[in-house]
C-alpha cells in the first residue's frame, strides 16, 4: 500500500467512519462538498481503507458498487484504514 500520507480530508472522512455511516451523514459531519467527498471515499475504498455496505447497511457490498451512485451507499473504515490513519493523521 501507498506510504503517502492522508490528506485533511481524507482524515475527516476516516474519523467519521468508526462505525457504519451514511453519504449523506458523512457529507453533514465532515462539511466536505459533494465532490471531493466523493474522490476521496472512491480513492480511500480503492486503497482498501473504507468498506462499501447496502443502501439498508445490511451487508458489505465492496468492492462491488456503483460509484456513479456512490450517495446511495453506506461506509465503515476498514481496521487498515484506522491503523493508518492513527499513524499518519494530520
Amino acid at each position: 500500500m501507498s506510504k503517502r500520507k492522508f490528506s485533511q480530508s481524507e482524515t475527516a472522512i476516516l474519523r467519521q467512519l468508526i462505525y457504519i455511516e451514511s453519504f449523506s451523514d458523512l457529507e453533514a459531519e465532515t462539511g466536505l462538498g459533494y465532490g471531493t467527498l466523493r474522490d476521496d471515499l472512491i480513492t480511500l475504498i480503492n486503497q482498501g481503507y473504507i468498506e462499501v455496505f447496502s443502501e439498508d447497511q445490511s451487508r458489505s457490498i465492496s468492492p462491488f458498487y456503483d460509484s456513479d451512485n456512490i450517495q446511495n451507499f453506506s461506509f465503515k473504515a476498514t481496521m487498515s484504514g484506522l491503523k493508518k490513519m492513527s499513524r499518519y493523521a494530520i
